[in-house]
């Protein structure tokens, strides 16, 4: 487990690119609880025991990464910018994620993030902590994402891909009444 948190970040690692999903999943349990905590840019200051576990890096690998290391290549960015949108605006959100282990291996957690102040309300960084995904709502999270990447994946330019992604997105919320915090708690 992270020891304590470090006042001088790390210079931010290079992501493993050349990992390639090996489809294989790995379960949380129930009782399962992922924390992590990043710096304002996302560089990663804290971690237990079960997010080095899990991942499969090494606690000298995750700290001052950016926790994007973590990102698995199904994952729409446009989940990522609702995100980031939310806790940059002070908000706490609740998303469904799929990670990457460092072997290639993939787990499902529904994360909480909200962003850290320090005692003079100044916000610090960022913190999450991931539960087990139910296996009912990924039935309906799992198709959505992969609509979402089908189209980022349609676009030469990545930001045309995010705008186009975000665009259905906030369609498909718009047809059902809800936001997307909303639509993850209905889930």
């Amino acid at each position: 487990m992270f020891s304590r948190f470090r006042k001088k970040a790390r210079k931010p690692r290079k992501l493993l690119r050349s990992v390639q999903p090996t489809g294989v999943e790995r379960k949380l349990q129930e009782d399962d609880i992922i924390v992590s905590k990043t710096d304002l840019k996302g560089q990663i200051t804290y971690g237990n025991e079960l997010f080095i576990e899990i991942s499969g890096f090494s606690e000298q690998e995750l700290l001052g990464a950016p926790h994007s290391i973590l990102r698995h290549p199904d994952m729409p960015r446009c989940i990522f910018k609702v995100l980031w949108d939310a806790i940059q605006a002070d908000r706490e959100i609740f998303a469904y994620a799929v990670n990457l282990c460092r072997n290639g291996d993939h787990y499902w957690v529904f994360a909480h993030v909200t962003p850290s102040y320090d005692a003079h309300h100044q916000k610090i960084g960022y913190h999450s902590m991931r539960r087990m995904a139910r296996p009912e709502a990924l039935e309906k999270v799992i198709p959505l994402y992969r609509d979402l990447l089908r189209i980022e994946q349609q676009h030469d330019n990545r930001r045309d891909g995010l705008a186009a992604s975000m665009q259905e997105l906030e369609k498909r919320l718009a047809d059902l009444e809800t936001t997307y915090d909303e639509f993850v708690f209905s889930l």
